[in-house]
């Protein structure tokens, strides 16, 4: 049996004269959906798989096909004659263009058999002349398959050749997305072999040495593994220091390397090519030239098998030495070569003679963080889920690494300046007079957030901000927000339930249970709806803290704020808020538990506290009204009745138009008391989301309780969460639970996954369903809205966009609080909040 290789994204181009058997092979070895036949692209067009007047405009269609899935990365078989030059050409330029390996299979079977089968087949009117003018094509073409641009030729030369023929698909070498990690990314080291030590210590690798004491491997800790960006060599003072010992890394299977523009230039230079002597050449060649010839021979079969770039971890990590386009990751052609090794130019040089780079990282929207090198920064900065961890070492900088999937920095400084650069490097010159070499990390700039914006998570993915939607966040952050260096975090909006079926209902719990049922979610847990707002605190242990980790102003602790992240209250009463709040959290141990400061989730009560205006001039207004003249045109429509005049079903709307303004009344006013400064306010967390070094999405959502309940054992200004945790294939105490609390006039409940943030193959669980109460619905809906005609017309709400935007909303919350606890920079973290901003001003119903 005979193996033909084909990489798993390639185009197949299938070649054999008429008879050959060319279908056959392809439907007993692709899929169907793989296949792109000529002849049924014919019929497609014609009708008529064997009018050879539609050839034109079926290969036309054809191509297309082809170009649509090799676009998206899909294998792709050409089922045609392709016996002449011209065919194949156009479909080799294909291959090109989408940057995947022309593969051929010939089927070079003897001109009698296919005659013979063609004689068999009634739509193969054509004679025997015809099929020996395409073998005779054929032939003459065999020998130049490759010099066409065919990587891969596999030759069938009979009939049990093809029976016995398999296809094997493999991976490209750049893909090694089964290789998980964690990974150790590490920079551009040019010669400089002690940093290079300094740092693969400092990552907890231990160097292995030779008789000489010379380095020759690093073991990594358990499970994980060192990548280089390329660009190990030149410049700096010990480039065969460097490469012995990535060699030996490599070969030991503790590393993985790309190559560098300056690997392939030396390699070049060490095969005898004609390169000129520049940018530190001349050192690596001075120093390759004291080592014997056997390690030189070895340098250049290990410059000669590094690839362009890798992609890793399930295709969420490339590393490339210039960096690597979404479209190019994962693919093989020259021009992916040449963008990995050298990047993207415009075509100027600058003062210093050198190329101008193209900033391709600001228009990068890829799933994949990538991370390359190639050219110099004083500090990584993270730019659309790209990083350029070069930094400079060979010039007096640093040597850094980026951990992954943690994306924690390390770096260690130059022991020198190895080499003066063509361009002033910022870490070793001083900034041009006007010129900010290094951006402030605490300093926002409102480019960041200006125009469509993509926004990578690790919990879903790319997170799409429209440029208008950008532009009412930035209303809002400028003119109310509260100071951005406390703004960690913005809570998602809550998914309401599916609407329910039953009478008289809107909502009920069986849908919430039956959904998370049907997720895989086991157990869930019931939380009681509060009367109030929604609101977030962050309170710091003490001044120290809120001012080195926040940049805190005037002695501020912390600071408490609503969804949109406005400030309840004037700065005098938040800070004695959270003045009780860091009482609290001391008396109760959890400082001491969690670190120096904690991000609390709940919600602030009274409704009134936040909503006074909102409630005289809408609801209490509404309600009055009501009040005032329904009841009286009752009573006038009860003197005209007992008058004798037909007025018997006006009076029965209007008397329930008037019972349901008095229910609507109820409900609102349940939400109000008097409040005189913080004298009645009440705060009801139920989460901790986050904390010194911490995010805590993982642990289950009973943890998070208990936390609660320790502020509420210790001071009176937090009102505890009732809560009921439900099997969700049992949950007949769920519901009458839900009716208990909806029937005493409570707004209803929240059910969330107990264990909290749950993933199943399709993505994440919606971390939360809200189930209100009929009453309670009154104030969202109307004081009628139960009459039949309207609860009909709500039975039709839309709810999928409003579910869309919480499973976003949340993973921006997680991913901007994961950057807050790893003290990532601040425009870091302002970005995930800024876009939860934004896609509130999505036109969402947002009384779902």
């Amino acid at each position: 049996m005979r193996e033909l290789t084909v990489p798993r994204t390639s185009l197949v181009v299938l070649v054999g004269a008429s008879g050959s058997g060319k279908s056959t092979f392809a439907r007993a070895r692709f899929a169907p959906t793989e296949v792109l036949s000529s002849d049924a692209c014919r019929g497609m067009v014609s009708d008529d798989e064997n009018d050879q007047a539609a050839t034109a405009d079926a290969f036309e269609v054809l191509h297309l096909i082809a170009a649509k899935r090799l676009a998206a990365g899909r294998l792709t078989v050409v089922d045609a004659t392709n016996v002449q030059p011209s065919a194949r050409r156009s479909l080799v330029d294909l291959a090109r263009a989408h940057d995947v390996l022309p593969v051929a299979v010939v089927l070079d079977l003897p001109v009698e058999v296919c005659v013979a089968r063609n004689a068999a087949r009634p739509d193969r009117t054509f004679g025997a002349h015809v099929v020996r003018r395409q073998q005779a094509d054929l032939r003459r073409s065999l020998g130049r398959l490759q010099r066409e641009g065919f990587r891969v030729v596999h030759v069938l030369r009979s009939a049990e050749e093809v029976a016995d023929a398999t296809v094997v698909r493999t991976r490209l070498h750049v893909d090694l997305r089964e290789e998980t990690g964690p990974f150790d990314v590490v920079g551009d080291v040019h010669g400089c072999r002690e940093e290079l030590t300094d740092l693969l210590t400092r990552l907890g690798y231990g160097l292995v040495t030779d008789e000489r004491g010379r380095p020759v491997d690093a073991v990594p800790p358990p499970g994980r593994r060192a990548v280089f960006v390329g660009d190990l060599v030149d410049r700096g003072p010990d480039t065969p220091g460097v490469l012995r010992l990535v060699m030996g890394m490599v070969a030991a299977g503790h590393a993985l390397c790309v190559a560098g523009n300056h690997e392939n230039k030396l390699l070049r230079a060490l095969r005898g090519r004609d390169v000129q002597v520049t940018h530190g050449l001349a050192e690596s060649l001075e120093q390759l030239g004291a080592e014997p010839e056997e390690f030189r021979a070895q340098v250049t079969a290990f410059l000669d098998s590094l690839l362009s770039h890798y992609v890793l971890d399930g295709g969420n990590l490339a590393v490339a030495h210039a960096g690597v386009l979404e479209r190019y990751q994962g693919r093989a052609s020259g021009r992916v070569r040449d963008f990995c090794l050298y990047g993207q130019t415009t075509g100027e040089t600058d003062e210093f003679g050198l190329p101008v780079r193209y900033p391709w990282a600001q228009d990068y929207r890829g799933r994949a963080t990538v991370v390359y090198g190639h050219t110099p920064v004083p500090e990584p900065e993270w730019v659309n889920g790209t990083i350029c961890v070069d930094t400079g070492c060979v010039f007096g900088g640093h040597l850094t690494a980026l951990r992954y999937p943690e994306k924690e920095l390390v770096s260690v400084p130059a022991r020198a300046v190895h080499h003066d650069p063509v361009r002033p490097f910022p870490a070793a010159a001083p900034a041009a007079p006007g010129r900010t070499v290094v951006r402030d990390p605490d300093v926002l700039d409102v480019t960041d957030v200006l125009g469509k914006r993509v926004v990578e998570t690790a919990d879903h993915g790319r997170v799409t901000v429209r440029e208008e939607n950008a532009a009412a966040a930035l209303e809002v952050v400028s003119r109310f927000a509260v100071d951005p260096r406390w703004l960690v975090h913005l809570p998602p909006t809550t998914a309401p339930v599916a609407t329910s079926s039953r009478e008289g209902h809107l909502e009920h719990p069986d849908e919430a249970f039956s959904a998370y049922a049907a997720d895989g979610v086991a157990t869930v847990v019931c939380e009681e709806k509060h009367m109030g707002s929604r609101a977030v605190a962050l309170v710091c242990r003490d001044e120290r803290v809120a001012r080195e980790r926040f940049g805190a102003p005037g002695g501020a602790l912390g600071a408490v704020w609503t969804r949109t992240g406005r400030s309840f209250f004037d700065p005098a009463l938040t800070q004695e808020l959270v003045g009780e709040l860091r009482a609290a959290l001391t008396a109760a141990g959890v400082f001491d538990e969690l670190g120096d400061w904690v991000v609390l989730d709940g919600e602030l009560l009274p409704w009134s506290a936040k909503a006074g205006e909102l409630l005289r001039t809408q609801y209490a207004a509404v309600g009055a009204a009501g009040r005032s003249a329904l009841p009286v045109a009752v009573d006038a429509l009860e003197r005209a009745s007992g008058r004798g005049l037909d007025v018997g079903a006006l009076l029965a709307r209007t008397a329930a138009r008037s019972a349901n303004v008095a229910a609507f009344t109820d409900a609102y006013r349940r939400y109000c008391w008097p409040t005189e400064g913080l004298d009645g306010v009440r705060f009801a967390p139920f989460a901790v989301p986050a904390a010194a070094g911490a995010t805590f999405a993982d642990r289950p959502h009973d943890w998070h309780l208990s936390v609660a309940d320790r502020l509420v054992a210790v001071s009176d200004r937090f009102t505890a969460t009732r809560r009921l945790v439900v099997d969700t294939a049992a949950p007949a105490e769920g519901v009458a639970w839900w009716e208990e609390l909806t029937g005493a006039g409570g707004e209803g409940v929240v059910v969330k996954p107990l264990a909290n943030r749950v993933r199943t193959r399709r993505g994440l669980v919606q971390p939360a369903l809200k189930v209100r109460g009929r009453e309670y619905l009154r104030i969202v809906y109307g004081p009628d809205y139960l009459e039949p005609a309207n609860l009909a017309r709500l039975r039709q709400r839309n709810l999928g966009r409003k579910r869309s935007l919480a499973l976003r909303e949340y993973a921006l919350g997680l991913e901007g609080l994961e950057r807050a606890a790893r003290g990532e920079p601040l425009w870091r973290v302002h970005e995930c909040a800024f876009a939860v901003l934004a896609l509130e001003s999505e036109p969402v119903d947002p009384r779902l």
